[in-house]
């Protein structure tokens, strides 16, 4: 069960899925408030950088004064220093930091560490493949959530491997014929399949549509890049594999198939709407795997937000399968349309907030959101007049909070469709499609300029850790991702994938959320049959697996005891009945494994590293005074063509900030600088130079840089 900031429940509602036991045995279970973890004071993405990407470390130090850091390779060879930048006190960590910036090097292997002030931060490689395993990793966590089939030990490993639950095989009464709760229906209800949401065996629907939704988008994106090959068939740890089909949509088919079982039949009542939840009448024992269940499963009442998840995923569905199966594309559209004209009739027709007992209530009393949402899908998918219409009319098409203070989530999903309204053609007025747009980039500039301000780069507010804030994290990063789709500025990729920084090791306690990728990353998440700290013969959960994270308001009572007295970017403890921190879901896992397959791409063949520019360049300061300085910038492309559109890009090692330029434009975030050709300068031919100036300032000191970039034209 996984919660919104918006819609937390009192952890006397949550009692009933509390079986307290076990030693807390990860780093992160220390019991001290705060920072729990005895972690390195450099903290690093403990498995590392992109040869192109950012590197950036946090140091968690008293020292006011700038500091040395040096990274060493897997020899001990310093192969590059610099000093770091002071930030001071830190609010939502309540630290005190510093940070490294080595994004000049560009090197690649394996067993780097960075030093500080005598620390040394945990190894990480610099490689291009980086994510590959991560990005196979986060989707296998679907496979492993599926219900109504048995987990195949060839697929997932024997510690993982299971029978099918929640088919009816004695002890559990299963899920093929599955009676409503008293007064909500007379009938009985085939829901079997679907993906268990998170550490329990409840499956809901408004997480289910979102998480779906990511999945699929996640193949979009990559095809439009070019790169959904990556994603395609036979690429990923699923039964379907070989079938012609990218594996990626067959894992998304497989909670497609059970959203639309959750349809209310015809010829009942509130036909076309869809059942909110299906899970057991009282909360599930742990630990307990799902064939193990002996508990009466029961499907609750419908709801708008369900009925409209059901509309937005199906209508996605009936696009993007259409060239792999379009007799499925057509089963999806028709099972979006009744929802839609469902939901229209039945506009009001919320999940209630009392309702639970078993499994978490999902209530959602606003759903101009999800019919906004649901709305963009169905146009994208039909070009139909009505759904424009719907779609123009929403509240939300104009509304500058479509992206709301905590981006995207479950309960908050116009962010969606004006993704969807961004990145899929339609027949909306040009005008409008790039408003839209700029709504995009103007929300990724609001996560980017909370990075800039916080010491771990995170692009949640300071006092946004709140139940699943790691998935909030990768929401927002698909937002830096897009953005910089939509517009090619290099800043939101680095945005996004500094995320990733954040959620592998760049953290207040210096901890992998990310089972088995890191030096030191989570291993106790709350969950039925993932649950080795119960009983040991059970296992932790697979590679791949995202803990919910910090969560300030310590909802659960091991986090209340444990946590008492913590920063808000620390309060979090690895252990398995930390459930308001520490449990896994569906709509946690989609984002990551979203952010992972767009953080794998590569832009050459073979899985090597694009070339580096053929270029050279000269940084020449001509003049410096107390607090500021001037100089000239000269590349020179040395390689057998002509660069057509240039960009060159470098990091300041004395914390210099440029005040204005002239001859390039030029930007700067941090350390990082940006500087691009001023248009009547854009071509540089072979063996030829052009030069541009700077003014910056500095306190104090002002090294020259000496690591710089050329990525544009033929010199990519």
């Amino acid at each position: 069960m996984s919660l919104s900031p918006s819609l937390r429940l009192p952890a006397t509602l949550l009692t009933g899925a509390l079986l307290l036991g076990g030693l807390m045995t990860a780093p992160a279970a220390t019991g001290a408030p705060a920072a729990a973890a005895a972690t390195a004071a450099v903290r690093v993405n403990q498995v590392g950088y992109l040869p192109d990407g950012p590197k950036r470390a946090t140091v968690v130090t008293t020292a006011t004064q700038s500091l040395t850091w040096q990274l060493r390779n897997a020899s001990g060879t310093v192969v590059a220093s610099g000093p770091t930048t002071p930030r001071g006190a830190d609010a939502p960590s309540g630290q005190s930091l510093q940070v490294a910036d080595f994004s000049s090097y560009r090197e690649t292997g394996a067993g780097y560490v960075l030093t500080v002030d005598g620390h040394s931060s945990a190894p990480f490689d610099i490689r291009a493949d980086l994510y590959d395993a991560l990005r196979s990793d986060s989707m296998a966590f679907f496979h492993h959530q599926r219900s109504g089939i048995a987990i195949d030990a060839s697929l997932v490993g024997s510690a993982y491997a299971r029978p099918a639950g929640h088919l009816g095989i004695a002890p559990n009464k299963g899920d093929t014929a599955v009676p409503c709760q008293a007064t909500v229906c007379d009938y009985t209800q085939d829901v079997r399949g679907g993906w268990y949401d998170a550490g329990d065996h409840g499956k809901y629907v408004v997480n289910g549509g979102i998480s779906t939704w990511l999945v699929v988008n996640s193949f979009e994106r990559a095809q439009r890049a070019g790169k959904e090959a990556a994603l395609g068939d036979s690429t990923l740890r699923v039964p379907e594999r070989g079938n012609g089909v990218p594996d990626v949509l067959d894992e998304a088919r497989w909670e497609l198939d059970f959203l639309m079982r959750m349809q209310v039949p015809e010829g009942k009542p509130y036909a076309g709407m869809v059942f909110h939840k299906i899970h057991d009448a009282a909360w599930t024992a742990m630990p307990m795997r799902p064939e193990q269940d002996p508990q009466p499963r029961e499907l609750h009442r419908p709801s708008t937000a369900a009925t409209l998840n059901l509309a937005a995923a199906a209508a996605q569905c009936a696009r993007v399968f259409r060239p792999y199966d379009p007799a499925y594309a057509d089963r999806c559209l028709s099972a979006a349309r009744k929802a839609w004209t469902a939901a229209r009739a039945n506009p009001a027709l919320y999940a209630p907030a009392s309702d639970s007992t078993g499994g978490g209530a999902y209530e959602d009393s606003r759903v101009t959101d999800e019919f906004y949402w649901a709305a963009a899908e169905l146009y994208a998918a039909t070009g139909e007049g009505s759904y424009r219409d719907a779609v123009t009319a929403s509240p939300w098409h104009t509304s500058a909070d479509a992206f709301s203070a905590y981006g995207f989530g479950w309960a908050d999903t116009a962010a969606l469709g004006r993704i969807v309204l961004a990145t899929v053609p339609n027949g909306l007025p040009a005008a409008d499609v790039a408003r839209i747009r700029a709504s995009v980039t103007a929300a990724a500039d609001g996560y980017l300029a909370r990075m800039a301000a916080q010491g771990y780069a995170v692009p949640v507010p300071a006092d946004g850790y709140f139940w699943g804030s790691n998935g909030e994290v990768a929401n927002d990063a698909i937002v830096m991702a897009v953005a910089g789709e939509l517009t090619g500025d290099e800043r939101y990729r680095a945005g996004a994938l500094e995320t990733m920084d954040y959620l592998l090791g760049r953290n207040a306690l210096g901890l992998s959320y990310v089972t088995g990728h890191g030096e030191t990353s989570a291993q106790n998440q709350h969950h039925r049959f993932w649950a080795h700290q119960l009983d040991a013969s059970l296992p932790h959960p697979p590679a791949g697996s995202l803990a919910g994270g910090p969560n300030s308001a310590l909802q659960d009572p091991i986090a209340a005891e444990k946590l008492a007295g913590c920063a808000p970017a620390a309060c979090y403890i690895d252990h398995i009945d930390s459930y308001s921190t520490n449990e896994v879901a569906v709509n946690w896992n989609a984002p990551l494994a979203w952010l992972a397959a767009y953080a794998a791409e590569r832009s050459s063949t073979g899985g090597e590293e694009p070339p580096t520019a053929a270029c050279a360049v000269t940084y020449t300061v001509n003049n410096v005074w107390n607090t500021g300085f001037t100089a000239t910038v000269t590349v020179r492309n040395t390689g057998p063509t002509a660069v057509d559109g240039w960009r060159l890009t470098w990091a300041y090692p004395g914390g210099q900030r440029v005040t204005s330029a002239w001859n390039a434009t030029v930007t700067q975030d941090g350390t990082a600088v940006d500087a691009r050709d001023a248009g009547w300068n854009r071509t540089i031919a072979p063996g030829a130079a052009v030069s541009f100036g700077v003014q910056g300032t500095h306190t104090g000191s002002n090294p020259s840089p000496t690591g710089f970039a050329l990525d544009g034209g033929a010199c990519v």
